[in-house]
């Protein structure tokens, strides 16, 4: 059983994000439901929360160079 910390986390059960799809590191939106009631579940990628995920990934330049090389083929 898994209980509330003084800083408001829970441990949730291996078996229980196993049975549900979710592993460390997935993103979670939790939703309450009612009195006593919370839903756990994967937060869904949109277009927009995607946007700009891999700035920074490749040195100024590189994608272009890429561009122009392909041009020349």
């Amino acid at each position: 059983m898994a209980k509330i910390s003084t800083k408001h986390q829970v441990t949730v059960p291996v078996a229980a994000l196993d049975e549900a799809g979710l592993q460390a590191g997935d993103q979670v939106v939790v939703e309450a439901l009612g009195e006593g009631e919370v839903r756990i579940r994967r937060s869904a990628m949109s277009f927009e929360s995607a946007f700009g995920a891999l700035t920074g990934s490749y040195p100024p330049g590189y994608l272009q160079r890429l561009d122009a090389e392909d041009d020349e083929r």
